[in-house]
């Protein structure tokens, strides 16, 4: 029953038979028959197609709502004792950090904690918090303002820059009077809620809007439009500094953070990661 549960949970986050036997690891037909048992078991409709996605039900959120925070309780009942026989820190990381600069700096936090066995997973920062809420992440290192996550342990790292890239690297002059129109994240990105108001004070005017920093670099830097991403990822691409401009002089830059659940955070090897990544940041 609790694999059925759970794989109820997974279909609840992706919204997809697909994407949620994708993350369990089973197929798509044993996705639809654990919801099926659940179903008969419950007497009740869980979920519903809305077009090419699943949706909950009534009914199934409501279960969801229950459920979330039992499943969460049980597996925190193991994770001193994989800590105490592995050593593994599961973490979840966003993706435009895991892409730019995060595997150097995980690379010094693990060769400070040499007894320690990392595992990273990249998403969304919404994936990764809901992932972290959920118990299959013990940490997570992700963007974003924590006004909403007051059921988690967040701690912030760092301020990273955001940077716009001028369309084509040509030279642009800041700053400009008028409004700038820019391609940057979409809403959905933790990073853009973070910055949305500072980026308008700076008469800075979201014109399209992708689902990656490192697509809006790339549109960028072909010349499809200026493109403002945070620092990281303009380096990652090699795109010369005397091309940026620069915000971070004025007030713009997405806040890192490092996020866990408030039982798991006192844990020793969950503390030393944090620790370390602080110091190296």
């Amino acid at each position: 029953m609790i694999e059925n549960l759970e794989t109820l949970l997974a279909l609840s986050r992706t919204g997809t038979m697909l994407e949620a036997s994708t993350e369990l690891r089973v197929s798509q037909s044993a996705v639809s028959k654990r919801i099926a048992v659940l179903e008969k078991y419950y007497a009740r409709k869980l979920i519903q197609k809305k077009g090419r996605r699943v949706e909950l039900t009534q009914h199934g959120q409501q279960l969801v709502d229950k459920i979330s925070p039992i499943l969460s309780e049980l597996r925190d009942l193991f994770v001193d004792d994989m800590n105490a026989s592995k050593g593994e820190l599961i973490i979840g990381v966003s993706e435009a950090i895991l892409s730019s600069w995060g595997p150097k700096t995980f690379i010094q936090v693990q060769s400070e904690m040499p007894e320690a066995h990392f595992v990273f997973h990249t998403h969304r920062t919404p994936v990764v918090l809901d992932r972290i809420r959920s118990g299959e992440f013990m940490a997570g290192v992700c963007t974003g303002s924590d006004n909403h996550d007051t059921d988690l342990q967040s701690e912030v790292l760092f301020h990273e820059p955001m940077v716009i890239i001028p369309s084509a690297l040509e030279k642009l002059k800041w700053p400009q009077q008028d409004s700038l129109d820019v391609i940057t994240i979409e809403d959905y990105s933790g990073a853009w809620r973070s910055f949305k108001d500072e980026a308008a004070r700076l008469k800075i005017r979201r014109s399209v809007s992708l689902e990656s920093f490192f697509s809006v670099a790339q549109m960028a830097i072909a010349g499809f439009g200026h493109g403002l991403v945070p620092i990281g990822v303009a380096q990652t691409l090699k795109v010369p500094d005397d091309c940026l401009i620069n915000l971070s002089q004025s007030g713009l830059s997405r806040p890192v953070r490092f996020v866990a659940r408030k039982s798991t955070y006192s844990l020793p090897i969950v503390t030393n990661f944090y620790q370390s990544l602080s110091r190296k940041l």
